[in-house]
């Protein structure tokens, strides 16, 4: 059954979406940190496009955090007035969101704020826990009112209630993460000091910059670049890095477990992750490379030209170019004003969300034997509606390759992969795809070859090949508390 007809899925579903990305900032000599962040955040925009928000507290004055917090893009979320407005703080964290639980508004946009008896708290996350439901429960038992319906403010009742009884924020964060299971990636922002700890996995991606006398911790090296700021190093897998007053950082590695037990979504090299960025030290380009150079060492076809749909496939295009020495071009148009928010034509027009986003260079494809490049295939209607679009062009051949394996299997730390009945991948042969979505020839990457992309740093592969690091939860429990 082709799952694109009669308006079963619409396109706009069948991507992969981004999880989060956090940005903490602490200037020692007291400068406004503010347009940083916003600028940070911009850099950090392809990883949630949903909402943004941005805290910040001077630490030279009282314990008081100035905050906004809104839905849509980061340069729509603020003007110049609100960056005056936040200038007051030399200390702050921003966020950038994709909703992987919980619902899509302004109640569940971050930084979280949170007030207690040591003061106030921001915090930003990136992931998703496994065992939301179980601590949900205990902390709702012993009196906690929810504002929310996100797991990062559990992350954050869980911290504050912890240094009730601890000497320090970082003993906190210690014990809350030995209750915490699955994913996450958190900037922290204390009265004085700004942490950010990483899960005992390495899910998510964290790395230390500075620039002068002012110390940043964010998901992705892109962000230190768009602030002229020098990449330091990573957060490494379980650890808590502390930034004081003073500029020194302390590291706390009481959380950390063994290398080979390390667990780093590889799709954060194969799509997530911005071309320019490091992770783990591993240029993501440079991954991205390889992984078009393995399509065509092990799945070679005769073509006249190589093309990538954008963004994230053009490397992987490129690299499949020069290992097989067929030319690499430009097939596609893509609008680059069009966020995630855009109003989407409905099922009674002839206008096609791809066809909004994507269109085809006639000139460049018309008599050629092409191979088309993408990241993944989730349900398959995008993939289809882009064959479709290059034969309409007058494509005399479309050959599909995917730099990534096939999906079978969800995802519950922080990616938006679908339950198996949704995923075309699942109960079909690759011919069966290929068959659906009208490709004269179609190719995955070998799951035998995903560590050559992280360069064989320790990756998750779960979403292809069902083995989770992580025990899963019994139900899907992703969209457990939406209202």
């Amino acid at each position: 059954m082709n799952l694109y007809e009669n308006g079963m899925v619409t396109p706009q579903e069948d991507a992969l979406h981004e999880e989060c990305g956090v940005f903490g900032i602490y200037d020692l000599d007291g400068g406004s940190v503010a347009r940083s962040i916003y600028y940070g955040l911009l850099a950090l925009q392809h990883r949630g496009q949903e909402s943004c928000g941005i805290a910040v507290t001077d630490t030279f004055g009282p314990n008081k955090v100035y905050s906004k917090r809104e839905m849509g893009l980061v340069n729509e979320a603020f003007n110049k007035d609100d960056l005056e407005t936040l200038k007051v703080g030399n200390l702050g964290v921003g966020h950038v969101r994709y909703s992987t639980a919980g619902n899509s508004t302004r109640e569940n946009a971050q930084p979280l704020v949170i007030n207690y008896m040591k003061g106030t708290m921001a915090m930003a996350h990136n992931g998703n826990l496994v065992n939301t439901p179980k601590l949900r429960e205990k902390l709702a038992k012993n009196g906690a009112i929810f504002q929310t319906t996100i797991d990062s403010e559990i992350i954050a009742y869980m911290i504050a209630r912890e240094r009730a009884k601890t000497g320090t924020v970082e003993a906190a964060i210690v014990n809350a993460m030995k209750k915490m299971e699955g994913a996450y990636s958190l900037v922290v922002m204390s009265p004085r000091k700004l942490i950010g700890c990483r899960d005992p996995f390495g899910f998510r991606p964290l790395v230390i910059g500075k620039r002068d006398n002012t110390y940043i911790m964010t998901s992705e090296t892109c962000a230190l670049d768009s602030i002229g700021a020098e990449y330091i190093r990573d957060v490494e897998p379980g650890e808590i890095v502390t930034i004081d007053k003073h500029g020194d950082i302390h590291s706390n590695t009481s959380m950390c477990i063994s290398r080979e037990k390390q667990a780093r979504c590889v799709f954060e090299y194969i799509y997530f992750a911005r071309p320019d960025s490091k992770l783990d030290s591993v240029s993501v380009y440079n991954s991205r490379l390889t992984a078009g150079r393995i399509l065509y060492e092990d799945s070679p076809v005769e073509a006249d030209l190589i093309v990538g749909v954008p963004e994230s496939g053009n490397a992987a295009a490129l690299g499949y170019s020069i290992a097989s020495g067929i030319p690499y071009g430009m097939a596609f148009v893509k609008n680059s004003y069009i966020g995630r928010t855009f109003i989407k034509p409905s099922q009674s027009t002839r206008e096609s969300s791809v066809h909004v986003k994507l269109n085809v260079l006639k000139e460049a494809v018309e008599g050629k034997r092409i191979v088309m490049i993408d990241d993944s295939i989730v349900r398959g209607t995008t993939c289809g509606q882009i064959v479709n679009m290059l034969r309409e062009a007058g494509a005399s051949e479309v050959h599909v390759r995917i730099s990534s394996p096939p999906f079978l299997h969800p995802c519950y730390f922080g990616t938006d992969v679908p339950s198996e009945t949704q995923l075309i991948a699942h109960g079909r042969t690759v011919e069966e795809i290929r068959e659906i979505i009208g490709a004269d020839s179609l190719a995955y990457l070998d799951m035998n070859r995903l560590s050559e992309l992280s360069e064989g740093l320790p990756i998750c592969t779960a979403c292809f090949s069902g083995d989770y690091p992580i025990e899963p939860p019994k139900e899907d429990i992703r969209g457990e508390f939406e209202k």
